[in-house]
């Protein structure tokens, strides 16, 4: 199922503290960067945060800039962003200027935790998520129930951290303020715990007064079985390679790119490139890479179509091409149809061999479209 696009928003000290352990809330940034929040809440379908950031901060998580709520009108979209909260328990405060300020609201929950909220008569749809705090079920809400194209997560710690572990994080957003806070007890941006992916990329630095933002995308492959938001990034390179391919009757357009471990695309291709009538994606991208390069053992192949099985253009099948660089990752987004082989199962050829493959189904129409004159209308 798709997301929204995950953007993590965060302040923290120089020694990564949120906060310090005084009354009153730690101010780490300044009116420029409070400026761009608002720019950035102006942007977005909605803005989430936990019940750890509610009780400390009572944030309203409004737009504040008049000409920003003006454009949002002008456009079509409610003046305000959809204000979220997330709470396991659903012990929260009524009385919180969260709920009475902006537009609309809703509060993810568990089941015990729904009924907890439901009974305080909150102005706000609450939706309970099961047992237990479901993230994907989440953000499935949200995309498809609600709208959310993209989301700005404004804390706290343990969100961004719960986020960031399951791979669903698109950006992070970090302002670094120039102090240092020093308290073992006061609160920090990442707790301890498994990461998915590696090295993040960074996009974007500037400053702000005497603040510096730094733009982050957690854009390398994860090492466990759930796909990443590193995952959905590189396929969806893939599938832009797939229609990006010269037309064919008689093959596939298919795109594919190769990525270390640590984030850096190592190649890419896609079928029939550079002229060549039957050179296939995988086997494009991979010619492009020495076959000494140590990364290899630890890459990421992500190929809009499952790697071939059996092929009559040239002896080597794609899905075998990958086993012998010594790659042992495949991501994609579409298992191979019978147009033109029979028992087309690249999947269980990779599986076979010790591969372990991730099919992605979210992002299949994507790496159809380029192919839909093959498909006899299915």
């Amino acid at each position: 199922m798709p997301y929204p696009y995950v953007l993590l928003s965060a302040a923290v000290s120089l020694d990564g503290y949120l906060d310090d352990t005084g009354p009153d809330r730690l101010l780490l940034s300044g009116p420029a960067d409070f400026d761009r929040v608002d720019e950035v809440r102006a942007s977005v379908d909605a803005i989430l945060i936990g019940a750890g950031t509610l009780r400390a901060d009572n944030p309203r998580l409004l737009v504040n800039a008049p000409e920003r709520r003006a454009a949002r009108r002008a456009a079509g979209r409610p003046e305000y962003p959809l204000k979220v909260l997330v709470s396991g328990s659903g012990e929260l405060d009524p009385a919180a200027r969260f709920w009475h300020t902006g537009g609309e609201k809703a509060v993810y929950t568990t089941d015990p935790g729904a009924e907890r909220a439901r009974s305080l008569g909150l102005a706000a749809d609450v939706v309970p998520l099961g047992p237990r705090l479901d993230w994907r079920r989440l953000l499935e809400h949200l995309h498809d129930v609600r709208g959310v194209r993209r989301l700005m997560v404004e804390g706290g710690g343990t969100i961004h951290s719960q986020l960031l572990r399951e791979g669903l994080a698109d950006e992070l957003q970090l302002v670094l303020a120039p102090l240092f806070v020093g308290d073992p007890d006061a609160p920090r941006l990442f707790g301890p715990g498994g990461y998915q992916g590696g090295r993040l990329r960074l996009v974007e630095t500037r400053r702000l007064d005497d603040v510096v933002l730094m733009r982050y995308e957690p854009t390398a492959p994860g090492a466990g079985p759930l796909p990443t938001a590193a995952d959905r990034h590189w396929l969806a390179l893939a599938c832009e390679l797939a229609a990006a391919c010269p037309p064919s009757r008689t093959a596939f357009s298919v795109g594919a790119v190769v990525v270390a471990a640590d984030g850096t695309e190592l190649a890419r291709g896609h079928s029939r490139e550079a002229g060549d009538p039957v050179v296939h994606a995988e086997e494009a991208a991979l010619a492009k890479i020495d076959p000494a390069d140590p990364r290899l053992a630890t890459a990421t192949v992500y190929s809009s179509l499952e790697p071939c099985a059996h092929r009559s253009s040239r002896p080597t099948p794609c899905a075998r091409l990958v086993l012998a660089a010594g790659v042992r990752r495949v991501v994609t987004a579409w298992r191979e149809p019978d147009t033109f082989v029979t028992d087309a199962d690249g999947t269980g050829l990779l599986t076979a061999a010790g591969a372990d493959v991730a099919v992605l189904p979210e992002y299949e129409e994507r790496a159809k479209a380029p192919n839909l004159h093959l498909l006899h209308g299915s």
